[in-house]
């Protein structure tokens, strides 16, 4: 008598070796993802570790998740602009306007901080509503605009800062956004909730595939990950709790950053809505081809401008931490090589200039390997030329990596 085979019987989940042979078929196929970012970012901090031992030490860690976290935030919102194969080139003039209220409202209307964090936002919605409307309905292209936002919004600091005025920001609540740690005993709770939680999702994500019969990630696999977050978590925040003070009954210095779970925090939640919500699934498939999008019903407009408000609003944010950190506002507040770093960190951290792929986990992979070797080139004593020739250079690398990917992947039939 022959076996059937039940119609409802469910996918077997792939093994770990199973995974890992998919992951590197679609890494020769030109799917690279994070893969170039997180080499380049081993390399560095391998070659700065061997070269600068201090660059290892709890103290310049700290310094350099504080020292990068503008520019990171700054690159999470620039995501969702590339990810259509956009481009907003006044993004760091426009976090500049937002922390220029900002600082006004505090210092000199006397407004309590979440008044003033409020308005800074809302202008940064505004800038990109307005942005986004310009590109869209006038079919100005985005590097056309922006660079003219660009302009103004430098000019635009400038008149709210009377010139060369600097705005001292002495509201200890904002002061301790890039200033301050979180005590150890919290950090160590923040990270077992979140190991706890990723597990928690992790599992109930498996379940919910298994029971639709659909292939699950093996429980073995999703342990594997569990244990990487915890080892890599434990790691950080056991020597981010280290104490960095050399006097620590004056000051302590020990702690995570407070700025480190408000970077994570806009992580999963940028995730969730590009991951999670018809309009990430929306957003990426305007990205990979606006035409056949807007035939299948989606509101083309709609998203672009969503797109523009969401990254001017992600640099007000990086204007508020870039004001906390350096307690003031001043004419370069935004300026300088802020907006190179920004758009450099998303594109090195793997999202494509082309528009259709990325994630805003590219943007602090990308923040951190800027940041890394702004710090370890200035441990080294190496002058700013030098920087940023060699950050140049790494997002030439970035950026040739992408175009030869996306062929790889044409000639494959993989996109």
């Amino acid at each position: 008598m022959s076996a059937t085979i039940s119609p409802e019987r469910k996918a077997e989940a792939p093994s770990i070796s199973a995974n890992v042979r998919g992951y590197a078929e679609r890494v020769r196929g030109g799917d690279m993802g994070a893969l170039p970012a997180v080499f380049g970012l081993v390399v560095l901090c391998t070659v700065f570790a061997v070269l600068r031992p201090s660059f290892l030490s709890a103290g310049n860690f700290a310094n350099l998740l504080t020292q990068g976290a503008a520019v990171t935030v700054i690159a999470m919102g620039l995501v969702f602009v590339l990810l259509l194969g956009e481009i907003d080139l006044s993004a760091g003039f426009a976090s500049g306007v937002c922390a220029s209220i900002l600082a006004i409202l505090l210092t000199n209307q006397g407004l309590p901080w979440y008044v003033a964090v409020g308005a800074a936002i809302l202008a940064g919605v505004v800038i990109g509503a307005t942005l986004g409307s310009i590109v869209t309905k006038l079919g100005i292209p985005s590097f056309v605009v922006t660079l003219a936002a660009f302009l103004a919004f430098q000019g635009l600091v400038l008149l709210l800062i009377k010139g060369g005025t600097i705005i001292a920001i002495r509201d200890e609540t904002i002061l301790a956004v890039a200033n301050k740690n979180l005590p150890p005993a919290l950090g160590w709770g923040l990270l077992v909730a979140g190991v706890v939680a990723y597990a928690g999702l992790q599992l109930l994500r498996a379940r919910k595939r298994a029971v639709r019969g659909l292939a699950s990630d093996p429980i073995s696999l999703i342990a594997v990950r569990v244990g990487a977050l915890a080892l890599l978590g434990g790691l950080a925040v056991y020597f981010l709790n280290v104490e960095r003070s050399r006097n620590a009954a004056v000051v302590s210095l020990a702690g995570v950053p407070i700025v480190v779970p408000v970077i994570v925090v806009l992580l999963l939640i940028w995730t969730f809505v590009l991951r999670r919500t018809a309009f990430g699934r929306h957003l990426y498939a305007v990205g990979g081809n606006a035409e056949a999008a807007r035939r299948a019903g989606i509101n083309v407009d709609r998203m672009k401008i969503s797109a523009f408000v969401i990254c001017s609003s992600m640099a007000a944010v990086g204007g508020i931490i870039a004001a906390s950190r350096a307690s003031s506002v001043d004419p370069n507040t935004g300026g300088s090589n802020v907006l190179l770093y920004a758009v450099g960190a998303a594109v090195i951290g793997g999202t494509s200039l082309f528009g259709g792929k990325g994630r805003v986990l590219d943007a602090i992979l990308g923040g951190t390997v800027v940041a890394v070797i702004e710090n370890g080139m200035g441990l080294m004593g190496y002058s700013s030329g030098v920087k940023f020739m060699v950050t140049g250079s790494v997002l030439l690398l970035a950026a040739g990596v992408d175009a030869l990917s996306r062929k790889r992947a044409a000639a494959t039939g993989l996109r």
